[in-house]
């Protein structure tokens, strides 16, 4: 039937991909201390004689590091403790908690701020307040009283207490990072007497960390928050009555009873009851949905004023909200270029700012300059080089677009994804399921050789008893409607993006598209003339033989979304410049959906390998293009395409699996607010990237004017951390 039968923390998150060769035969750890690139660095570097770098998997966002099961725990334990972190194995939970909670390094970020407070509240009391910040900047400071040295020395211990052991770690590796070029400024300060700047960088570095992991936290918490949406119980109806359950004490087949205001448990049909459903949690639909039974219900979405019961028709780890949370933390793992090129040039970044500021403490007072001056400016320069507010510009926004995408129905499968949309210049669509409801209804039934109606329908219904394809449940459904027995054909075997073949009482009969019926050599003039006519109308027509002649023909007609005019639309708006419909369905039926929806192109009568070409074509021809699908024969344009799209609450799993991106709403006009979301995204990143890195030029250039102190560095460098991360969240708010 040709497409007809598809059946703490410095840094924000940033991951690296655990390799497919070990997938599922992991040995995970929870790594304290991972935070940013510069730790995955760290870590890679540690473990390289222990686990070669393309089978190591990190997780930042939720801190989690994956190596092949076959290593020993007690090895990765102890090679990770050599770089200040620390490593335990890795507790798979249900439901996190979403607690902000109070960590031992918000104590040291504590104790560091009072310890600088009451320095110098010690070294204003003794000295004056000219004493105590007079010299400051200059290096050139006066003496500090011994218990304003003890306060300021308890300030820099807690504010170092993480950083110190990592840039010792660094210094050992010859990997400068941030935390080594922090420790350099603060150990210079306390050697050039300058106790108060050096406990006010101590501390502002600490509180930096401290304010970075609530930003990570929060996009932490917005997507584990998708976790809370199922509930921790469900009511499983028994023979005996009533009983409250876990939900993955539930089978497929289980029956569940859901009370009005109630979040529904598993996936599921409804088998007894009406009610509407908020779906906005999975689907992101604005209004509530009407269920009757039949219908399909998912996990996490609300009931609304009727008592209905489900029959689950998935197990709980694989309800449609387990699979977008479990893709969504999957997506961390797939950095996006933006994240790729930060990363590299981070890595070349840190040694030459490290180096110039080497030069700046070295080279002019060999010219005649105050040592003590050039080295105060290099330590500057130190403080102000750290990398963080670069680093961190990019990962944020990347995972405050997924979780966005996520709360309205748009699952991208990784961060690179989140970029991709923005460069779609054609996309091309399938017809059933995508412009279509993908919900065909029989129109004509046209019976020949000698059969009737009744008969005609028991062969296809008999062909067709297995599939969940639309043809075939619409088959299904006409052929109960009229009380046709429906007893399922022998030797079923699928005619790839033609039809499918069995045996009904010992004979073959055969169903499928005009094609199949061409390829077989069973045309006669009168049934051509009959399928051009019925296909001109605009019906898709499924034929019905057996090896000597043509049963007849079975029409259905497909009705256009009502949304789908309206995505077409959207798309020309956000930038699209061509829209294409590839569809196996036979011409004429394809050029009047074409021409009701306003699409640039119908193609038609495709297969699987015909829609790969015609996408191949596109990108030659028009550039990058996106995919989108629902079916088994999708699948291999989807994979082949710049953007695969799947229709994904209807879509079948091989579509789903293979694209890029998720529709869970099945709202085609969602792909245009991705694209826009996507164009968001990134003038967000290069918004980030160019103010972190303007901000460290002018400060570069105040360095070597003499105008700049190490706490006003990093203030600005705190500044600038802060302001990207908050600019990276807006895009929550979308």
């Amino acid at each position: 039937m040709g497409e007809e039968h598809k059946t703490d923390v410095c840094c924000a998150p940033v991951a690296v991909p655990p390799p497919a060769a070990f997938a599922g035969e992991a040995r995970r750890f929870k790594i304290h201390g991972m935070d940013c690139a510069e730790e995955v660095a760290t870590l890679k570097g540690a473990l390289r004689e222990i686990v070669p770098e393309d089978q190591l998997g990190f997780d930042v966002l939720n801190g989690r590091m994956s190596v092949p099961a076959t290593v020993s725990a007690e090895r990765v334990v102890a090679a990770v403790a050599a770089t200040g972190m620390r490593a335990e194995p890795w507790v798979e939970t249900r439901a996190p908690d979403l607690g902000h909670g109070w960590s031992p390094r918000d104590s040291l970020v504590v104790a560091s701020g009072l310890g600088t407070a009451v320095g110098f509240g010690v070294h204003v009391a003794m000295g004056g307040l000219t004493a105590a910040i007079g010299s400051e900047g200059a290096g050139l400071a006066e003496g500090v009283p011994w218990p304003a040295r003890l306060a300021y020395s308890v300030a820099i211990a807690a504010g170092l207490w993480v950083v110190a052991p990592k840039a010792w770690y660094a210094l050992r590796n010859l990997r400068p990072d941030m935390n080594l070029l922090m420790t350099i400024a603060v150990a210079g300060a306390v050697a050039l007497g300058e106790w108060f700047e050096a406990a006010t960088v101590a501390w502002l570095f600490s509180l930096s960390l401290a304010l970075e992991a609530w930003s990570v936290g929060r996009a932490r918490r917005a997507v584990a928050a998708l976790m809370k949406l199922a509930p921790d119980r469900v009511r499983l109806v028994r023979e005996d009555g009533e009983v409250n359950v876990d939900p993955a004490e539930v089978a497929p087949g289980g029956v569940f009873r859901v009370r009005p205001g109630e979040r529904i448990g598993l996936d599921g049909r409804v088998s007894r009851g009406a009610t509407e459903v908020d779906q906005a949690p999975i689907t992101g639909e604005s209004m509530p949905v009407s269920k009757q039974v039949g219908d399909e219900v998912f996990a996490g979405t609300i009931n609304g004023s009727g008592v209905i019961e489900v029959t689950s028709t998935r197990a709980a780890g694989e309800t449609t909200l387990a699979r977008i949370v479990r893709q969504v933390g999957d997506a961390q793992a797939k950095r996006s270029v933006s994240e790729q090129w930060v990363e590299k040039f981070a890595r070349i970044y840190t040694p030459a700012i490290l180096a110039l500021a080497l030069g700046v403490a070295v080279v002019p007072p060999l010219f005649g300059g105050e040592p003590s001056e050039w080295v105060y400016r290099a330590l500057v320069l130190l403080v102000i080089g750290c990398p963080c507010a670069l680093v961190i510009a990019t990962p944020v926004a990347i995972v405050a677009s997924l979780a966005a995408s996520a709360r309205h129905g748009v699952l991208l499968k990784g961060g690179r994804v989140a970029e991709i949309p923005a460069h779609i210049r054609v996309v091309a669509l399938d017809k059933t399921g995508t412009l279509t409801e993908g919900r065909p209804r029989i129109v004509a039934v046209v019976p020949l050789a000698e059969h009737d109606e009744a008969a005609l329908l028991a062969r296809a219904a008999a062909l067709e008893a297995d599939s969940q394809h639309p043809i075939a449940l619409a088959v299904l459904t006409r052929a109960r409607e009229l009380g046709v027995p429906i007893r399922a054909a022998t030797d079923v075997i699928a005619i790839h993006g033609r039809g499918v073949e069995g045996r009904i009482d010992g004979r073959q009969f055969w169903l499928g598209s005009h094609r199949l019926l061409e390829e077989r050599g069973q045309e006669t003039p009168a049934v051509h003339d009959r399928l051009a006519a019925m296909a001109q109308s605009g019906q898709t027509v499924v034929v019905v033989g057996n090896e000597t002649h043509v049963c007849g023909l079975i029409a259905v007609s497909d009705r256009v979304r009502p949304e789908s005019v309206a995505a077409v639309a959207a798309l020309r708006r956000a930038g699209v410049t061509r829209v294409v419909m590839l569809t196996g369905d036979n011409r004429g039926t394809a050029e009047l959906v074409g021409r009701e929806v306003g699409v640039d192109e119908v193609r038609a009568e495709l297969l699987p390998e015909d829609k790969v070409r015609a996408i191949e074509a596109l990108e030659r021809d028009h550039g990058p293009t996106a995919m989108i699908g629902d079916g088994v024969n999708d699948a291999p344009a989807l994979a082949r395409s710049t953007l695969g799209v799947a229709m994904g609450a209807a879509g079948t799993d091989a579509a789903i699996e293979t694209a890029d991106v998720a529709l869970m709403g099945d709202d085609l006009g969602k792909l245009a607010w991705l694209i826009e979301h996507s164009h968001a995204t990134l003038r967000v990143i290069r918004a980030n990237t160019a103010f972190a890195l303007g901000v460290k030029a002018v400060f570069a250039v105040l360095t070597f004017a003499g105008a700049a102190s190490l706490w006003g560095a990093i203030a600005a460098d705190i500044g600038a951390s802060l302001l990207v991360v908050a600019n990276a969240l807006r895009l929550l708010r979308r």
